[in-house]
């Protein structure tokens, strides 16, 4: 119509040119060329599939000229011509998404209270953008509310379309404005959840002032203990912790309900179509490409909108007038950070994008994150993801498995900016803990067994019952490679505890969210407690792989981290495998695993002496001495090892319960004629077939092979031709812990 044609001409160059940089529908692009190219040029390059769709969107056309013409209350059922265009308007929303000058009417027309609540909640449920959805309109649509001729129950499902939308929106300067506006509807106890919500996306800094505090307050003592409430008071106290004083739960958990059910679905639907149908690649950012945005709403969100905080024109034309003294007091917009050199000269007055889900995929934030402790930066993140990973896990929710790569990509994109920051996301460890006990060790396992590698130090208790349990159910019924998969994270997570140690043991945490549980006790406890459910699980594991070599490579790389925990992460503790891992280890028939235990005890021995002499010395006071029971351990562990390697006197001297004393009566019964040195380091079934090359480099010869010629000078370059095949573990055990038990017996 010559009224919708006139619209379209009052958009402003700048809007012209950020539809240019998205995806725009065929909607969309239709219109441009409609003003640019005759009807009949663009139809003879349609297919028969794309005539439909401009035919379609000639509809539109009509729809929209109808219901901005609206005057009058029209009633649905008698009228076929509103029961007509109100099918247009969601068949084509719901397959293709309404172009951005669409909004503007169908806002007005569902909040001015002309039409019935039934066609109401039908346009609003239908408003799925192709691209974006202009600030103009949203901010039109608001003051609908002020004359109150909506309904409350299309007054609160509005608000749970722009919170849903939030992220379409192109600008939100003049939806800060109304930030009072919006916190004047929490005295409506219906709408205050998704009001909460929504002051919780608009916050800033200027935002939080005394009187809004004391007003969350009286509405916390009338209501009680709301979790909306308690988000937007966390999020005033990390602002503004001097004005908040009440003390607030510290560990995160999901403040607001899903807002998003009834535009999930078209959502979903309108960026695929769009993602199959573009032939645009998006811009380059920092030198790389940008990651295609997905199905899934969250994937949208990994990249930064050009428009996430921009100010309007005239802002960014005063901005260019105005002194570099000035400019450094205005907030520097991310979307125009380029380099690490304008990082540094902006860090103090950077503001963050809207959508948080943008930082994980923007290295020059992550280093901001790193830098300047902005709490808020950190809860408004912590939200996002964990009710991302709420909502998209494809074993918890229905209907979510045909996304699973998509959240594969998710995950893998948390794994990356965990190992960035070198620290894990309390949001992604309560994700865990959920889900676990519902996951089947199959789906997003690689992913799911990483960001368990980096759960940060807890409660006792939790981590147990959440993680360890589940954990352990799973291990003991899946597949020997899932087993290997699960002492790697284990060992991993093993390493970054410790790794935190080390950083913080000479100064206080200055971590964003600190652990709940950071004290020297409360990490000893946590990690021996770790060393213990590996060691159980290991010990079972063994049995039910039948002594697997390959499962015992993984469960030793675990132990030659726990064997060093003293001397290289500073951490007094040390804890001895068990019985059930250390004998299996040596009498391996494989001698990589026999030469990596021989290194692991040189390294208990290590840590163990300057464990003793710090002791003795009494240079350090320290609080935590390793127990008698961790020395016996070790002494029990070395006469085996000796006696069996060494001077063939295992069976005799093993003092360990648990060991391989025997007696002469019961190992003649074997039939095995020098039952005693058959695990010294030439007839160990690990250590034969050095032995065998050995002979036959030594006698080229004989062909008899008879092992009894390695002893006496020739025991010493048999050593020497271990040591030159790469057996260093079994050099240095050997040096420190032969020697030393040969004297002292």
């Amino acid at each position: 119509s010559e009224k919708m044609q006139q619209r379209e001409s009052s958009k402003t160059p700048k809007q012209a040119l950020q539809v240019q940089h998205k995806h725009q529908t065929d909607l969309s692009a239709w219109r441009k060329g409609r003003r640019i190219d005759p009807e009949k040029s663009v139809q003879s390059h349609q297919s028969p599939k794309d005539q439909k769709n401009y035919s379609n969107q000639g509809s539109l056309e009509e729809a929209l000229s109808y219901f901005d013409k609206v005057q009058d209350r029209v009633d649905l059922k008698k009228n076929s011509v509103l029961q007509e265009h109100l099918t247009t308007v969601e068949s084509i929303a719901l397959e293709r998404g309404l172009p951005s000058e669409a909004f503007d009417v169908l806002l007005k027309v569902a909040l001015n209270g002309k039409l019935a609540d039934t066609v109401n909640t039908r346009l609003l449920k239908s408003l799925v953008p192709a691209s974006v959805i202009p600030e103009t309109s949203v901010v039109s649509s608001v003051s609908w509310l002020c004359v109150s001729k909506c309904s409350g129950n299309v007054q609160l499902l509005f608000l749970r379309w722009l919170i849903t939308m939030f992220d379409f929106i192109d600008h939100k300067e003049q939806l800060h404005a109304l930030y009072g506006f919006f916190f004047s509807f929490l005295q409506d106890e219906k709408m205050c959840p998704y009001v909460c919500h929504l002051l919780y996306l608009l916050t800033r800094k200027e935002s939080v002032k005394p009187f809004r505090i004391r007003r969350l307050l009286d509405l916390q003592a009338k209501m009680g203990m709301q979790s909306h409430l308690q988000a937007l008071l966390s999020l005033y106290k990390l602002y503004c912790p001097e004005l908040v004083t009440i003390t607030l739960p510290g560990k995160m958990k999901t403040y607001f309900k899903n807002s998003e059910g009834p535009w999930k679905a078209a959502v979903n639907k309108v960026t695929r179509r769009n993602q199959e149908n573009s032939r645009v690649f998006r811009p380059l950012f920092l030198g790389t490409a940008q990651p295609q945005s997905r199905k899934r709403k969250w994937n949208t969100q990994l990249i930064i909108p050009a428009s996430s905080t921009n100010r309007n024109s005239l802002d960014e034309d005063r901005e260019k007038n105005c002194v570099d003294l000035y400019r450094m007091n205005k907030p520097f917009p991310v979307e125009q950070l380029q380099s690490f050199s304008q990082l540094l000269q902006n860090i103090h007055h950077l503001e963050f994008p809207s959508q948080m889900g943008s930082v994980l995929t923007n290295p020059l934030l992550l280093h901001y994150m790193n830098c300047i402790k902005d709490e808020s930066v950190y809860l408004r993140l912590y939200y996002w993801m964990g009710q991302t990973l709420q909502e998209e896990c494809t074993w918890c929710v229905a209907d979510n498995n045909l996304y699973e790569e998509e959240f594969k990509d998710f995950l893998e994109t948390i794994y990356k900016t965990e190992c960035f920051l070198q620290e894990g996301f309390s949001s992604c460890e309560e994700f865990l803990y959920k889900s676990l006990p519902l996951w089947d060790g199959l789906c997003c396992q690689s992913q799911i067994l990483r960001l368990v590698s980096w759960i940060p130090l807890s409660s006792l208790s939790e981590i147990k019952s959440h993680l360890y349990d589940p954990l352990a159910q799973l291990f003991f019924t899946s597949s020997l490679y899932f087993k290997c998969s699960v002492l790697e994270s284990l060992k991993e997570l093993l390493q970054n505890w410790l790794n935190w140690h080390l950083i913080h043991s000479d100064s206080e945490s200055d971590s964003q969210v600190p652990p709940l549980n950071t004290t020297l006790s409360g990490l000893v406890n946590m990690v021996a407690e770790l060393i213990h459910f590996v060691g159980w699980i290991s010990t079972v594991a063994l049995r039910l792989e039948n002594n697997s070599t390959f499962l015992l490579c993984f469960i030793l790389d675990f132990y030659e981290t726990v064997c060093d925990m003293y001397l290289k992460y500073n951490l007094p503790l040390l804890i001895m495998p068990p019985a059930g891992v250390f004998y299996p280890a040596l009498l391996s028939m494989d001698s990589v695993n026999l030469n990596q235990l021989c290194y692991i005890m040189y390294r208990y021995r290590t840590n163990l002496v300057a464990a003793k002499e710090n002791e003795l010395s009494k240079k350090e006071i320290r609080q935590f001495k390793f127990s008698s029971q961790t020395y016996q351990e070790y002494n029990q562990y070395i006469i085996a090892m000796v006696g069996c390697l060494w001077t063939s006197s295992v069976f005799q001297k093993d003092i360990h319960p648990q060991g391989l004393c025997m007696d002469d009566e019961l190992l003649k019964k074997t039939a095995v004629q020098e039952f005693k040195t058959s695990f010294n380091i030439v007839n160990h079934p690990a250590m034969m077939g050095y032995a065998v090359l050995f002979l036959q480099q030594a006698w080229p010869d004989d062909t008899t092979f008879n092992f009894n010629l390695i002893k006496g000078k020739k025991w010493n370059w048999y050593l020497e031709y271990l040591y030159a095949q790469g057996l260093k573990g079994l050099k240095v055990f050997i040096e420190s812990s032969i020697n030393r038990v040969s004297q002292a017996s």
